[in-house]
């Protein structure tokens, strides 16, 4: 009888606590508990964690590089596309609770407020992303899939403005944020180790 490896509950267990925050929101909107603006509570503790999981994802290949562990590898992926679905969580609340679909209102948004513009744009760069996050996708687009995967700094970079511009007096979180991201960008820029590291973003 085969028995699961401690390595094996791995990635379920990952998978669940990446869904804390979701459940934590769902429970809080479900019991009306998300204070006095439950959609601004929703829409910007999306956001947040939609940065969390986007410097998450890329704390992965450092790791490996330090650690000499490729087996973290398997989990950046589940990382990643929680990212999206964070992304996707937060963008909706923003277009159906916020705009109720009304296009050519978002569309002046975009146009006309910074943080907006950011934001979508951050969107947009991992929407394909989230599409060829798939090992066929690896697959069929070669070495091309690293080169577009890399698109994750630049929406990493799109977040944080859209943070930035959003916030009004307290900049200490996206900061800190800022700060995490441009740690992890200069550990790219050291010789990489001789563990594997290839398709890591």
């Amino acid at each position: 009888m085969h028995t699961p490896t401690a390595a094996g509950w791995v990635k379920p267990a990952l998978f669940l606590l990446c869904l804390v925050p979701a459940i934590d929101l769902a429970h809080g909107a479900w019991t009306n508990t998300l204070g006095v603006n439950p959609l601004e509570t929703l829409t910007r503790s999306t956001g947040t964690w939609t940065l969390r999981f986007l410097l998450l994802t890329l704390l992965i290949t450092p790791l490996i590089r330090v650690m000499r562990t490729p087996a973290l590898l398997r989990y950046r992926r589940m990382l990643g596309l929680f990212a999206f679905f964070y992304a996707s969580i937060h963008l909706g609340t923003y277009l159906w609770f916020d705009k109720f679909f009304d296009w050519q209102e978002i569309w002046l948004d975009i146009q006309d407020r910074l943080f907006i513009t950011a934001g979508v744009t951050a969107f947009l760069l991992l929407v394909p992303l989230a599409l060829t996050s798939t090992r066929r996708a690896q697959r069929a687009l070669g070495n091309a899939w690293n080169r577009l995967h890399r698109l994750i700094y630049v929406a990493t970079t799109a977040g944080l403005l859209h943070y930035f511009w959003l916030v009004k007096a307290d900049y200490l979180e996206p900061i800190i944020y800022a700060s995490i991201f441009a740690a992890l960008m200069l550990a790219r820029i050291r010789k990489p180790s001789t563990v594997s590291v290839s398709r890591v973003s």
